[in-house]
């Protein structure tokens, strides 16, 4: 920061002549340098200093011991919003209003002490203007007290937390889904259709929804996902092989300590344009540092969080106090979110997300809300928070000892607490049918074998798994894998369009017609099968032959290709 003097030799005589007066110093010089030499040499002065300091009112003197905590500095638009603001005045004004005798704001009374300077300084992000405080001037200022650190926020009232939803580790179970999904190559249409079953099977309502994206980022900050999006093998196996307890506390890390997933532009009801950068991290930190304020143990109404936040904190993500170069809209009016104006819908709005989201889904936040089917209202930090948030494995978590089941029609059904390595691997042999009911459902088809042989997995590789962690394997599916490692697939449904005549006759005629190219398999002296898209040109050579023909067919088998 400048100096004192460098400070004042920027104003002009007017002002030299205000800050004077306010000091009770009586100026002999008549221009502005020499003005500005003399100021200093009494500002400086300890004694006068102190009187000064001394005198102030106490908003001022608390915005004087806002600028020293932040080290003599603090962006002008994050002061000015604090402690008030500096009207802007020209000499002409000044004189015939004399602000300095009755300033508007804590902050205009610093600017008319002249120990309020304003002036754009270099940051790592550019040039911010400041607020500061000239560096001989502020040390002989006392140190600030140091405060007991008081709680953002307030405890939740009966209505806040009346219906409460703990934390649980089923996002361990939705990563084991989408390992697999995207190991299998499923579609982004696909992908996105597991949130649903997500919302589904939830052990209660919860909001926001958890969605593949906000998982495929953990795995993508935790190293587990290549280049190609799919699974790396080694990481993938060793996650998957953790206990529970292991695998949250790594998942909570990751999101915890990751640069790369952006809350901000995760949070629901924000629409993203342009190319601009905020710094995710920063914000997540100054987040997780408000909540250590909160009690352990009490419920915490979420408004009051946010409200106390925008209060006394509002800027937390925007070190320059910014809010007009970020490109925010509303996603369902379509109206730009620029400007403080819109804090809540920008900056409350990711609080909320954080909180009733990551924070939730992770196993760190219990939530509560006025009735079941309600948005959060109050939240609390979970029996195993202390522990995740310092990155350790909680000390309490279920134990993956359940087996799965399969039945002899080929379906299976993984319950949750069947080891997730497990899972894994019955999703590379099988078709996929969904999660319900506590469980994950699957099928095993020749064509999911056939997918698994060309990734290198082998039917005896299958038969060895369900030995070990199925209830039962029964016999019927022992052969039927082993009869397809011999012989492939032995049968086979298809859709087929047939044609049935009265007698042989009829048949042969058809067959000596123009229409024996579209004609299939003979199935009997009087029905045969007719190709895909061909019954329109067999009905036309019937009708041309004398016949006429009934047609009866399913809405899905109407079709003509011509």
């Amino acid at each position: 920061m400048p100096d004192l003097l460098h400070h004042l030799q920027n104003r002009d005589l007017g002002f030299l002549r205000i800050v004077a007066e306010v000091w009770g110093v009586e100026l002999a010089a008549s221009d502005a340098p020499s003005a500005a030499g003399q100021l200093a040499l009494a500002m400086l002065s300890s004694r006068q200093a102190a009187d000064l300091i001394e005198s102030l009112p106490g908003g001022a003197r608390a915005a004087l011991d806002d600028l020293l905590r932040s080290k003599g500095a603090l962006p002008w638009a994050m002061f000015t919003r604090r402690h008030g603001e500096v009207r802007d005045m020209g000499a002409a004004r000044r004189e015939r209003e004399k602000p300095h005798r009755r300033p508007v704001s804590a902050a205009e009374r610093l600017w008319y002490c002249g120990i309020l300077g304003r002036a754009f300084f270099d940051t790592p992000t550019g040039p911010v203007e400041m607020a500061y405080i000239p560096d001989d001037f502020a040390a002989l200022i006392p140190a600030p007290t140091a405060a007991l650190p008081k709680p953002f926020g307030r405890p939740a009232s009966q209505t806040e937390k009346a219906t409460p939803f703990p934390a649980n580790d089923r996002i361990l179970d939705h990563a084991c889904t989408l390992l697999a999904a995207l190991r299998l190559e499923f579609s982004p249409e696909a992908i996105s259709t597991l949130a649903v079953d997500w919302q589904i099977s939830s052990l209660y309502p919860v909001w926001p929804a958890l969605t593949p994206q906000f998982v495929r980022a953990i795995l993508e900050a935790d190293g587990l996902l290549g280049d190609n999006g799919l699974p790396k093998p080694e990481p993938t196996r060793h996650f998957l092989e953790l206990s529970r307890a292991k695998a949250i506390a790594q998942m909570a890390r990751a999101w915890m300590h990751s640069p790369v997933i952006n809350d901000l532009r995760m949070t629901p009801g924000l629409a993203v344009e342009g190319e601009w950068q905020n710094d995710a991290l920063q914000a997540r930190y100054a987040l997780l540092d408000f909540l250590k304020t909160v009690p352990r143990g009490a419920w915490w109404s979420l408004p009051g969080f946010i409200a106390d936040i925008h209060a006394q904190q509002p800027d937390f993500q925007r070190p320059a106090g910014d809010y007009d170069s970020w490109y925010l809209r509303d996603a369902s009016s379509g109206q730009f979110l620029r400007g403080f104006e819109h804090w809540e819908r920008v900056e409350g709005a990711m609080i909320r997300y954080i909180i009733s989201g990551p924070l939730h889904w992770l196993g760190i936040l219990d939530l509560a809300a006025p009735q079941a089917d309600a948005p959060p209202q109050a939240f609390r930090f979970s029996a195993q928070a202390a522990e995740l948030l310092a990155g350790a494995p909680p000390s309490t978590a279920a134990l993956e000892d359940e087996k799965l089941l399969i039945s002899s029609d080929a379906r299976l059904r993984v319950l949750r607490l069947v080891p997730r390595v497990v899972r894994y691997q019955i999703a590379r042999f099988s078709e996929w049918e969904g999660e319900k009911e506590e469980a994950y459902h699957y099928r095993l088809t020749p064509a999911s074998l056939e997918r698994a042989r060309k990734q290198g997995l082998r039917p005896n590789h299958l038969l060895a798994l369900l030995r070990q962690h199925a209830l039962t394997v029964p016999p019927s599916i022992s052969r039927a894998v082993g009869r397809w490692q011999d012989y492939g697939s032995e049968a086979r449904l298809e859709n087929v369009m047939i044609l049935r005549v009265r007698n042989p006759e009829i048949l042969q005629a058809v067959r000596n017609s123009r229409a024996a190219r579209f004609l299939g398999e003979q199935l009997g002296p009087t029905v045969i099968t007719i190709r895909p898209g061909s019954w329109v040109k067999v009905q036309a050579a019937l009708a041309e032959l004398g016949y006429l023909t009934e047609v009866t067919l399913s809405q899905s088998g109407s079709g003509d290709d011509g």
